[in-house]
């Protein structure tokens, strides 16, 4: 089944079907249609998978795709568009470019904790660059993925665009199959099956998985302010966020006080009872549910810890004094769980954090601008957000993507469109002028390396036409005076 799917895919975009921009931008408007056409199904299927509220829907998801799909309509041309490059002497005459090409089929591998937003925006950029696509979403968001498998077909092409659903079979019979390149989002356990199969086609791979993102906060800051940003990203979506902050590092003297912050701060936002709070969502699934319960095992309670299995529901939970050795340090949470460590200083922190593997996302909470040079230049991650949180992710014309175990590759916006392009070396030349050819040609000698070196290495500047007119009338003239000498000898 899967291969056919594959096979039919590959045909249909051999034929050349993708190749106008005019046939990209109608789909692109069909994504958008479906987007705009059924936002009540959207919402309706992530309340049954998650128990999400409609705004939290739209502001994590639907915002972010509507976004990518105008960005890529209104610039697609000019992303296309042949990518004039600096010339040397040598190619001074000639046309040298970058072409934007379709890779081919690409598969894209989406996740249960947005399922829309994972899946629909890398297909922007599969669009965009005019590929064909298999998208296979999640099995654990089962209404989601019933939904796009049921509409996504009624807008988009189906001979080009297709949608597989089923479980860790189907997934693991469509990365049998050949594909010119592979989108997954996840985990990097899993994130690393995906790459072992890709290595059999030698098919590249973007791989958007998670880690453990710290969030640092200095005491000369607004510790106020800092709580409120850390709750709303740490216990939006019940804390399956993978840019989430999943630890606090800060001193010993603060920690009492970012507590009381994030108390204050939780009961503005979900009042007395988050479980009866329209804005607060539920673990996907008991499995899920079991085992983030299990990771406070070791720990000291500061705030929250209720849970009823029955719903999946955690309730926020902040977690003082842990230690790096306990078994919510030694993996991603992915949950409602908020551990805080104590460091006795900057260098400490940073210390800390590059022990570990490289995390998606860096946080940094500081007044003091010497600290927060410090953390960017002192450590790497995928993304660092200072005094706030996920906001760089919300900035389409900045790359997303994990670097290390957080994962590799990067998209949104116009970085989606680079990603999922070849972007193929172009040298047109005439069979003109063909004596300054002769430096390359046997017998070589001492005089004909001099002139190579000489053409090869000087760069032309690319400021405009009349510097490479200069150039061609210096080479005319050149060529002029060894054929005079040629002549009088």
């Amino acid at each position: 089944m899967e291969k056919q799917v594959v096979d039919g895919l590959r045909e249909v975009f051999q034929s050349g079907r993708s190749r106008p921009l005019q046939y990209r931008k109608q789909q692109l408007r069909a994504l958008h249609r479906f987007i705009t056409e059924h936002q009540a199904d959207i919402e309706q299927s992530l309340k049954q998978d998650l128990h999400r509220d409609i705004y939290t829907t739209s502001i994590f998801e639907l915002i972010g795709i509507e976004n990518d799909i105008k960005l890529a309509e209104s610039d697609m041309a000019d992303w296309a568009a042949p990518q004039h490059v600096k010339k040397n002497l040598n190619s001074a005459l000639d046309e040298v470019y970058i072409k934007p090409e379709p890779l081919g089929v690409v598969l894209i591998i989406g996740t249960w904790n947005y399922p829309w937003a994972m899946i629909l925006q890398p297909l922007v950029g599969a669009i965009a660059a005019g590929n064909a696509a298999v998208v296979k979403p999640s099995e654990m968001s089962e209404h989601s993925a019933r939904l796009m498998k049921e509409l996504l077909p009624l807008y988009l092409d189906k001979e080009m665009y297709q949608v597989v659903t089923g479980g860790v079979p189907e997934t693991q019979e469509l990365l049998k199959q050949r594909f010119d390149h592979i989108f997954y989002t996840g985990n990097s356990p899993v994130g690393k099956l995906v790459m072992e199969a890709a290595a059999r086609h030698l098919t590249p791979v973007t791989l958007e998985l998670g880690g453990k993102s710290p969030c640092y906060i200095d005491k000369n800051c607004d510790i106020a302010v800092a709580c409120r940003r850390i709750t709303w990203g740490k216990f939006a979506n019940c804390g399956q966020t993978c840019l989430a902050p999943d630890y606090i590092l800060c001193e010993p003297s603060i920690q009492d006080r970012i507590v009381k912050e994030i108390q204050k701060t939780l009961q503005e936002f979900y009042k007395e009872d988050p479980k009866s709070s329209p804005d607060y969502c539920r673990i996907i699934n008991t499995r899920h549910f079991d085992r983030v319960l299990s990771l406070m095992n070791e720990c000291t309670i500061a705030l929250g810890g209720e849970n009823d299995r029955s719903q999946c529901y955690i309730a926020p939970t902040v977690l003082k004094d842990v230690l790096p050795h306990f078994k919510i340090m030694q993996e991603e949470i992915f949950g409602p769980l908020l551990p805080i460590i104590t460091v006795n200083d900057l260098s400490e922190a940073i210390n800390f954090i590059n022990k570990r593997e490289k995390p998606l996302a860096v946080y940094v909470f500081s007044s003091d601008k010497t600290a927060i040079k410090r953390m960017l230049t002192e450590t790497s991650s995928g993304g660092v957000t200072v005094n706030d949180v996920l906001m760089h992710y919300t900035v389409n014309s900045l790359p997303f993507g994990g670097v290390g175990n957080s994962g590799m590759g990067k998209y949104h916006g116009k970085h989606t469109f680079d990603q999922l392009s070849h972007h193929r070396s172009c040298v047109i030349r005439s069979f003109a002028m063909e004596s300054l050819n002769d430096a390359r040609y046997p017998p070589l000698t001492a005089a004909r390396l001099s002139k190579a070196k000489f053409f090869l290495q000087h760069q032309l500047c690319s400021c405009n036409g009349v510097c490479v007119w200069a150039v061609i009338a210096t080479i005319l003239a050149i060529g002029l005076l060894v054929g005079l000498i040629v002549v009088l000898i």
